[in-house]
């Protein structure tokens, strides 16, 4: 076996103007800063970009991030001879960063990297230097070690996962997520509870991502409801952060069956990703009940709670998430093809219990 928790991250309110100081580090004088036009006129994206005057900005990235977006910003990178990557965002711009990075110095179609396929095998250590400075908490996507793109000729939201696609460093700064307006916070908040549960109860031998998803889980189980009352606390904010990359370490064990049904929600419908985790989760967890009861019992302990699906319900309804998958313009006619979309989804086969398409539907249906 091998573990690894290589990531450098820079934490703590202010840690941003070190930006400046870990690029002259790495002899990076023509940053590509990626970001999405969300962020464009935002104090925080102003804030970065002041410290980084010189950097070529580049925002053509979708709220799920396609192959189009990533070949696009290869060009970029290319046409303003850039020598390394900034991303400043939430998962989407990481992602898409992880992924331009990638094919900047490598020549096989994008689809070749595809982790279902292997494609780790294809990734070596030439890359750009990359930093990835996160504005929300819930994908943790600057401490992972894949991106999630949707691959056009499929449709299909892909992962691309190699240790070498690690940022280095993360730099982790509470202070840039205090504007994030509240759906956003309640449904990355979301999307970090529930990447630290799946990987509890995710398949599979892996004691330390588990002791991290008990802790990450506890931690956005308790701050998420501080965050939604009072928007300013920074220390909530900070331990938020914190959930979130506590989660995204973990789940290199593995995620589970409401990954694999939140996905084509994505990529077919442009539904929030954090949102439809937290729609679908409490439904999942009830799925597991009979073969992960002791899993269960466990993390609804550690979170103080009597029952984890009606507690999750309850910080969805705090967080003014609509439980129907209606309410985000899912037609109910839809609902076969995306199961056949989710069995084709890769997170489902470390889910504790097995499912099958139609249990897939079965889901889809009890959330629709």
């Amino acid at each position: 076996m091998t573990f690894s928790f290589p990531t450098t991250i820079l934490f703590g309110a202010g840690v941003i103007a070190q930006l400046p100081q870990t690029l002259e580090r790495k002899h990076a004088r023509k940053p590509m800063l990626v970001s999405d036009h969300g962020l464009l006129s935002t104090p925080v994206f102003t804030r970065v970009h002041s410290l980084i005057p010189h950097a070529a900005t580049f925002t053509n990235v979708n709220p799920n991030p396609t192959e189009q977006n990533v070949l696009d910003g290869v060009d970029f990178y290319r046409a303003h001879n850039c020598d390394s990557i900034v991303a400043l965002g939430g998962g989407s711009p990481i992602d898409a960063a992880k992924a331009i990075r990638l094919k900047v110095t490598h020549t096989l179609p994008l689809a070749e990297y595809d982790d279902l396929l292997n494609g780790a095998g294809l990734i070596t250590a030439d890359l750009p230097p990359f930093i990835a400075i996160p504005t929300t908490a819930g994908t943790g996507s600057e401490v992972g070690r894949s991106s999630v793109i949707t691959i056009a000729a499929t449709n299909r939201k892909t992962v691309i996962f190699s240790p070498y696609l690690i940022a280095e460093p993360a730099i982790v700064d509470p202070e840039l997520t205090l504007g994030m307006p509240p759906h956003i916070t309640a449904g990355t908040g979301m999307d970090a509870l529930t990447h630290n549960v799946e990987a509890y109860l995710a398949k599979g031998y892996h004691p330390i991502c588990d002791s991290i998803a008990l802790g990450g889980a506890k931690l956005a189980s308790d701050n998420l409801p501080i965050v939604m009352r009072d928007p300013a606390n920074i220390d909530a904010r900070a331990s938020m952060l914190m959930a979130s990359m506590m989660g995204a370490i973990a789940f290199q064990k593995g995620l589970g069956a409401t990954h694999s049904l939140a996905h084509p929600l994505s990529s077919e419908y442009a539904m929030h990703h954090g949102t439809a985790n937290a729609v679908l989760l409490p439904y999942v967890l009830e799925f597991n009940q009979d073969v992960s009861n002791d899993r269960l019992a466990s993390l609804a302990n550690h979170l103080n709670v009597a029952d984890l699906p009606a507690h999750i319900r309850h910080l969805n309804q705090l967080g003014n998430i609509n439980p129907a998958l209606r309410a985000y313009n899912i037609p109910e006619s839809a609902l076969p093809s995306l199961a056949a979309k989710a069995i084709e989804d890769g997170c489902h086969q470390l889910n504790p219990r097995p499912c099958s398409e139609q249990d897939l539907l079965s889901l889809y249906r009890e959330a629709w």
